[in-house]
């Protein structure tokens, strides 16, 4: 009569074993096959069918350790904050040019482009960047703010965030998510280094900050300024 494992997991090698279980020696190696086989069929029968596990708690609580990436952005230099009302208008001006995108992304693909625009180098503009798929508008962002981890910031490369930012489709992917996470301390802590308040790269990164924590709501990451500022 079969076990109830066999009903439910069939032997694959119907082998015969004409043996007794007391001439197998477990801690030998098998001599052929057929002994093979056996020690595998006599060390699956004295398995217990059900194991459960002798956990204490108290251990599992002391030494339990969760890895998660929700490292915030480094905190303004004083005085290099923006204002709350300011974070507000430039969420307000994205959002504006965010539905002119979507107004209008049907007229401009149905234009053909002049050849010039597609050579390295064109600037971003939006009549062209919104011709590009989702899958490609996050390809082409991952590999900006890759090489804006290992370089400085220009003012071509803020002109590039920006667009590609106003034609990321929300709500996010999981993948978008995690790049513009990464844009936006990668800003937060070139800004660190900032030493003037009249550095021109100042208002950029505050911008990219801005649209990254507020519009897209990752809120752990939005400057925070003090309850003195406007």
């Amino acid at each position: 009569m079969k076990s109830d494992v066999e009903e439910l997991m069939p032997r694959l090698l119907p082998v015969d074993f004409q043996d007794t279980a007391e001439d197998l020696n477990l801690n030998g190696p098998p001599r052929n096959p057929r002994e093979y086989l056996r020690q595998v069929q006599l060390e699956a029968s004295q398995c217990p069918e059900v194991v459960v596990a002798q956990i204490d708690p108290k251990k599992l609580k002391k030494k339990q350790t969760v890895n998660a990436s929700v490292a915030g952005c480094r905190a303004a230099p004083e005085g290099f904050c923006p204002s709350v009302s300011w974070q507000q208008q430039q969420v307000s001006n994205f959002s504006d040019v965010r539905q002119s995108i979507a107004k209008n992304r049907k007229h401009w693909r149905s234009q053909t482009l002049d050849e010039n625009v597609m050579m390295v180098g064109f600037p971003p503009f939006l009549s062209i960047v919104s011709r590009l798929n989702q899958s490609t508008v996050l390809t082409v962002l991952e590999i900006l703010i890759n090489w804006f981890e290992e370089n400085e910031f220009v003012s071509q490369l803020g002109c590039w965030l920006y667009s590609l930012l106003a034609c990321l489709e929300k709500p996010l992917l999981p993948e978008a998510h995690s790049s513009i996470r990464q844009l936006a301390r990668r800003c937060a802590q070139l800004r660190s280094t900032l030493e003037s308040l009249e550095d021109e790269k100042l208002p950029a990164l505050n911008l990219v900050i801005c649209l990254v924590a507020r519009y897209f709501e990752q809120n752990d990451l939005a400057d925070q300024p003090p309850s003195t500022q406007g």
